[in-house]
């Protein structure tokens, strides 16, 4: 349920980018039949091939699982966007990008065997009913969930509902050493897309977006008020590892930062007809400073923000080179709970880049695997080992050079930092160690405040060294003094993640960071000039 968690480990990250744009940029298309074969003959073909293998073939086969496999295959000789949904994952991915679904609002894990609350949501179903951090709940619905090997998904089928239904719950509740009985009606639960927002100075505001969901827009307009509120005159709008999703909410907050009829994104499809997007009156930080932190992880409709500000001459683009979508998804219904996204036009920036990567049409290991490829040629740490294409060079109206060809090149490089890429390791063993500590001794944090806990946190460092000794009894003479630092912040920032918000997380873990301590600096001396 925490996905606060950030891996760097290649393989993972090529895993984790192409589930990222699989819900890809989408317009919102009007709905129209779909018919894959207009040739009857063809289709045709299909039919008998499926009856041949499901009454003559020697033995018994799935029908259905290989129809699925075939049309995955189909999808993925065209582009790797295009892909096939299957009414398992239509669902899920629908509440995702939807920004909420119907359940009784906590975050829970499986800690010794017991399905345990990590976290009640605010104003969400079990809030209201009275259910608290720590809580194991034993049954719902008379359904017994501890002492099994339980998948989440099974935890969640029992919890989740449709809307105003009751769920009976039996907790056990530590602190009181009983069980309670709770009856909760289940009610919509919003799934966040916006990680954190807080003042960095008494000017500079941060807000962090982990993806473009339906509900987003309206996150990000909530937050961008409060800070102007609070004097906001400058922002960050952290992108990294954002790997996309609604174009048109893309567009709304784009909308915020740039001046009436300025040209925000166009799209074309293959009959060449262009629909062009103008961004409109109504944005509240047209006059403000605006940096835009991103990765190889920021795709698709990250990048349309990136490069609709890079393009317009609004603000600064920080980080490393995004991933490279330039391509836009409509999703159509194939009648049986499934879906397809089928790309069906490619979007440009305003100067006229396309920045979609090359790809080719037989496989798509090697595309999501580029992260690799940009490691290992030294492009994550050095500006100068990003290849460029210089026939895909455009320029802004201000005159600076842009180039199109394969994701949005920073204005500002800011290389990965290789220490917190080393620490990410531990992050699943502190998890554990971090709800294990709390739920021993949640009395110390009762009306704990964040300044408080922020100033005073494990000062005589025995929350450490419990960790330390846990995991190695001779960890301190094989790590250095940096890397011992930065255990000690994620610690404190995942204690902070579970006694409060995500923004305090965020709070403590962007202390440390590269790309913002970069902005300071700028913010400071200025944009240091190019050789």
């Amino acid at each position: 349920m925490n996905n606060k968690t950030k891996i760097y480990f290649p393989l993972i990250i090529g895993l984790a980018l192409a589930i990222g744009v699989f819900i890809g940029s989408s317009l919102n298309f009007k709905k129209k039949p779909i018919q894959f074969f207009s040739n009857n003959s063809q289709e045709n073909k299909i039919k008998k091939l499926i009856n041949y293998i499901e009454y003559d073939y020697v033995d018994e086969v799935d029908t259905d699982s290989l129809l699925e496999v075939t049309i995955g295959d189909m999808l993925g000789r065209l582009d790797p966007h295009s892909v096939y949904i299957p009414p398992r994952e239509h669902d899920r991915i629908t509440e995702a990008m939807n920004g909420k679904f119907v359940g009784i609002g906590i975050q829970f894990r499986m800690f010794k065997d017991s399905l345990t609350v990590v976290k009640v949501l605010e104003n969400g179903p079990s809030k209201t009913a009275g259910l608290k951090a720590g809580d194991r709940i034993l049954m719902a619905n008379n359904d017994t969930l501890f002492g099994k090997n339980l998948s989440s998904n099974y935890i969640i089928s029992k919890l989740k509902g449709e809307p105003e239904t009751m769920v009976d719950l039996l907790v056990y509740r530590k602190s009181e050493n009983k069980n309670i009985p709770f009856t909760i009606n289940r009610g919509d639960v919003p799934i966040e897309s916006m990680d954190a927002y807080y003042m960095l100075n008494d000017s500079l505001g941060y807000i962090k977006i982990n993806r473009f969901a339906a509900t987003t827009y309206d996150e990000f307009k909530f937050a961008l008020d409060n800070l102007l509120e609070g004097g906001m005159q400058e922002l960050v709008l952290d992108l990294r590892q954002n790997p996309g999703g609604f174009l048109q909410v893309a567009t709304q907050i784009i909308d915020e930062f740039l001046e009436d009829d300025k040209l925000v994104v166009f799209t074309k499809d293959k009959r060449n007809k262009i629909e062009k997007t103008f961004a409109t009156e109504k944005g509240d930080f047209e006059k403000g400073q605006v940096y835009v932190l991103i990765d190889g992880g920021s795709a698709s409709a990250s990048e349309i923000v990136a490069g609709a500000l890079q393009d317009n001459d609004k603000g600064t683009i920080i980080g490393r080179r995004s991933f490279g979508k330039g391509l836009v998804q409509q999703e159509m219904d194939l009648g049986d709970g499934s879906a397809v996204r089928l790309t069906v036009s490619r979007y440009y920036t305003p100067t006229g880049r396309s920045i979609q990567k090359p790809y080719n049409h037989d496989g798509n290991t090697e595309y999501f695997n580029d992260f690799t490829k940009r490691f290992k040629r030294g492009e994550l740490v050095s500006a100068d080992s990003i290849k460029v294409n210089d026939t895909l060079k455009y320029t802004t109206p201000k005159g600076k050079t842009v180039y199109g060809g394969g994701g949005i090149i920073p204005d500002v490089f800011v290389a990965m930092d290789t220490v917190q890429f080393i620490n990410r390791v531990h992050y699943l063993k502190l998890n554990e160690f971090v709800f294990d500590y709390i739920d021993s001794h949640r009395n110390d944090f009762i009306d704990l405040s964040f300044e408080d806990f922020n100033n005073n946190f494990d000062k005589d460092e025995k929350i450490y060294d419990t960790y330390v000794d846990q995991i190695s009894s001779d960890f301190h003479n094989k790590t250095s003094i940096e890397n011992e630092t930065n255990l000690k912040m994620y610690i404190k920032a995942l204690f902070a993640q579970q006694l409060f918000d995500s923004s305090a997380y965020y709070k403590i873990i962007n202390q440390d960071d590269k790309m913002l301590n970069k902005v300071l600096n700028i913010e400071k001396n200025g944009i240091p000039i190019k050789d």
